[in-house]
């Protein structure tokens, strides 16, 4: 399993067979190796994690598949594709639509298998197993805590964020993508990705989400609180 970082939240996992692209929106891509099916994940509809240039990797690899969070579809209507230079039969055929707390197949005889939880911003985290392999997107999920946010709402996000890694207590993922923010205060940025790592048998994991300042990442590998699984943190650069 070889696994390129390309920007922000977006990560190329290349197998044997599959290569699998989460979250484009900017950033040069590699020349994909012929034969492979390709995937293209995209968690939610925000300008940081979606942008339709994806599609022009049917003119490379016409067999590429799409699947998008139900909050694509909600907020980008059919019609909004096709007058953006999506075909019919690439939207009807070739792009499927997840809600969270889903399980889905999705290729030719079902080659991946994919689940959603719900994040705690917009769409979904995926968890996709695929020969022999499992991922973890986080998309936006995340321990979303802000000193300038009131003592409940804080209080609601980290509720509703431990709701959801709960549901995949002890599970192992060969390859885990974190949110670690720098915006976040000191006191809050590294909780989200601590918790995961807790709480899940994940072999390496990558922090994304960082807006250009992969500083952040030394920061919580120097910290304390990582000592149990700082060796798991990968750098992206």
């Amino acid at each position: 399993m070889k696994i390129t970082y390309i920007a922000h939240s977006c990560f190329i996992v290349e197998l044997d067979r599959t290569i699998l692209l989460f979250d484009y929106y900017k950033g040069e891509l590699p020349e994909f190796p012929p034969g492979k099916s390709v995937f293209v994940f995209s968690s939610h509809s925000h300008a940081d994690h979606f942008n339709l240039d994806i599609f022009s990797l049917m003119e490379e690899y016409p067999d590429t598949c799409y699947v998008f969070s139900n909050d694509i579809r909600r907020k980008y209507s059919r019609n909004f594709f096709l007058k953006h230079g999506v075909s019919e039969d690439i939207y009807d055929n070739k792009v499927t639509f997840l809600p969270d707390g889903c399980q889905a197949s999705v290729g030719d005889v079902s080659s991946i298998r994919v689940e959603t939880l719900k994040s705690t911003d917009e769409g979904v985290a995926f968890i996709v197993t695929v020969e022999g392999k499992t991922i973890y997107h986080a998309g936006d999920l995340h321990w979303w805590a802000w000193a300038e946010e009131s003592a409940e709402n804080n209080a609601q996000m980290e509720a509703d964020f431990k709701k959801e890694i709960d549901s995949i207590e002890g599970r192992h993922f060969d390859a885990a993508f974190v949110v670690l923010d720098p915006r976040q205060e000191p006191e809050y940025f590294y909780k989200g990705l601590d918790y995961f790592m807790r709480h899940t048998d994940t072999d390496v994991v990558y922090p994304m989400h960082f807006w250009d300042d992969d500083r952040v990442i030394d920061r919580i590998i120097r910290m304390d609180v990582s000592a149990p699984y700082r060796d798991r943190i990968a750098r992206t650069r």
